[in-house]
């Protein structure tokens, strides 16, 4: 039996440095930026851990490219993660296209990890279909065009050897628990965050033990 590193087995006498990716779902768009999912993320984690986020709401993945391009960054990363999809598939994007720019994507990251893709982590797009705003659109054709695109990004992120995190179930759970969208109507709350970040914890902990 596996032990799972607690924060105690992290290195205490260095700056753990993550960049997160992605969009509005990483930016945390309607909650505090300490409710972040990726800022709860370090905070389960615990030490000194530097966050970096190039997100924005609205962001398709070239969009978030064009946003990475316009940043400075200062590889290597002990941590990548990588969220981004929901407007391709909002706005009715082909999905193939969506496969071409996550790899690029998914091979940035892994670069903005030293090379390293033992250090990345995908994330899986959560289904927005089932929140307030999606009110009298036919939740079941998102939750099949979501779940279609989160097979694309959990094929490429296994024939990378990427370690994957799926979120969309618990966002699913949103249909029986308003609490967990935020008061836009929209996205996820601090509370719904948390779950992501209790899920991710695993994961981060093997990639900085």
């Amino acid at each position: 039996m596996t032990t799972t590193p607690t924060p105690a087995s992290l290195p205490s006498n260095s700056t753990i440095r993550y960049l997160a990716l992605g969009d509005s779902y990483t930016i945390g768009e309607s909650v505090p930026e300490n409710e972040r999912w990726s800022n709860q993320l370090a905070e389960l984690i615990g030490g000194n851990i530097e966050v970096k986020i190039i997100a924005r709401t609205g962001w398709t993945t070239s969009e978030l490219w064009q946003g990475i391009q316009k940043e400075t960054l200062t590889p290597p990363y002990d941590m990548v993660s990588l969220l981004i999809g929901v407007n391709n598939q909002y706005r009715g994007y082909d999905k193939e296209e969506y496969r071409q720019e996550f790899v690029f994507l998914l091979n940035k990251a892994i670069e903005y990890a030293g090379g390293d893709k033992n250090k990345v982590f995908v994330v899986s797009i959560p289904d927005w279909g089932v929140t307030p705003f999606a009110k009298g659109r036919n939740a079941e054709t998102i939750a099949s065009e979501i779940d279609a695109f989160n097979q694309i990004n959990k094929e490429e992120s296994e024939k990378l050897g990427i370690a994957y995190v799926d979120v969309t179930p618990i966002s699913r759970e949103a249909v029986n628990d308003a609490d967990l969208i935020a008061p836009d109507g929209l996205h996820p709350s601090g509370k719904m965050y948390a779950e992501w970040a209790k899920l991710a914890l695993p994961v981060a902990l093997e990639i900085l033990r």
